[in-house]
């Protein structure tokens, strides 16, 4: 038997391919499914091909593959092309573009006349890199079709149930807040900003838990179709994307700061919006995206759980398998990260050299 223990989008996303691979699956969540006291939650998350790691680039259309079978078996639209768009000196677009030509992606590559005429309510100062398959993705109904699925196909979900203790050994004890035990051949523990708060016999890399702010704008022409953007310069680091339903009954766009993160734990995290970085990024929205309004509509807070060197965890030791897709990049990963997770949970793959708990020695 496999628990995982976590049902955000990477323990869901690991649940449903256990569960549709046959194996006997236990999904603990310490909160409701589709909580908002994590990373996982929200209706609007960026999926990209634009990495300059080719490793990355890689990774996207793996990933890419995933979201189409999760859509089909959950029956579920998921994931919706708007194309993107990268955009600043930081950013690199050139460099970008090259990367992609080498791996296959389609992109353009536009000056700032080019980029003005067909979007015009975006302000560039420089070249902009456009790939098509770019696109948005729903976490809230990628998390409930993960689940959902996952029981479908034979888990069993507890939630509202916190598991308080692991007894590691050949198999592992779990114990929860509700005087509950299961022993599990295999626990993967996908706890997202929990994991450092865990005490597992297990030494993680270091993680840096922070709460971000994300803020809703409206769009001043409701019919335009809006593509996703990442934007970076000496001065700080910006994404976009089109809100959905988090941005209210009317079009809105996303706008967050990638960059500025107050530390804090998932235990103690205020879910207060930081009201320098709504400053910031009004300001931003003034400067650079005029299709907008720059009072947001509707603001949220969310945790990001981040690596040095900003790459996953993914790894087993013995009995437990340790799940971290994190550094604010993750999500678009999710089906993919499941699939792997799954796989060291059964014995049918090694993990990657750079996913290793051990790494950097």
């Amino acid at each position: 038997m496999i628990a995982v223990v976590g049902a955000g989008l990477m323990g869901a996303a690991t649940a449903w391919q256990l569960a549709r691979r046959g194996h006997e699956v236990t999904l603990i969540e310490a909160y409701d499914i589709g909580h908002r006291h994590g990373s996982s939650h929200g209706s609007s998350r960026i999926f990209r091909r634009a990495y300059a790691d080719p490793f990355y680039v890689r990774l996207t259309g793996q990933a890419y593959e995933q979201w189409r079978e999760l859509e089909d078996d959950s029956s579920t639209p998921l994931l919706r092309r708007t194309g993107g768009l990268d955009c600043g000196a930081g950013r690199d677009p050139k460099g970008l573009a090259g990367v992609l030509g080498r791996a296959g992606v389609p992109y353009e590559l536009l000056g700032v006349r080019a980029a003005s005429e067909r979007w015009p309510y975006i302000r560039f100062d420089g070249p902009v890199l456009y790939h098509p398959d770019a696109g948005v993705i729903d976490a809230d109904e990628t998390v409930g079709a993960c689940v959902r699925r996952a029981v479908e196909h034979g888990a069993d979900a507890w939630t509202g149930v916190r598991v308080t203790g692991f007894d590691v050994g050949e198999k592992v004890l779990l114990r929860t807040d509700d005087g509950r035990e299961l022993t599990a051949d295999t626990v993967v523990v996908a706890a997202g900003a929990w994991l450092p708060e865990l005490e597992l016999p297990v030494r993680l890399p270091e993680l840096k838990v922070t709460q971000q702010q994300v803020f809703h704008f409206r769009q001043r022409e409701p019919s335009l179709r809006w593509p996703t953007l990442v934007f970076k310069d000496e001065t700080m680091q910006t994404y976009g994307l089109p809100s959905g339903s988090d941005g209210g009954p009317l079009p809105a766009v996303k706008v967050a700061e990638h960059d500025r993160g107050t530390p804090t734990t998932a235990g103690t995290r205020t879910g207060v919006v930081d009201p320098s970085s709504r400053t910031r990024v009004s300001g931003f929205v003034r400067d650079r995206l005029p299709g907008l309004d720059p009072d947001p509509v509707a603001e949220a807070t969310c945790l990001y759980t981040t690596t040095d060197d900003d790459d996953f965890v993914l790894d087993r030791h013995g009995p437990l398998v340790i799940v971290s897709p994190c550094s604010g990049h993750g999500a678009k990963f999710t089906p993919l990260i499941g699939a792997m997770a799954a796989d060291l949970a059964t014995g049918r793959a090694e993990p990657h050299p750079r996913f290793r708990l051990n790494r950097a020695g």
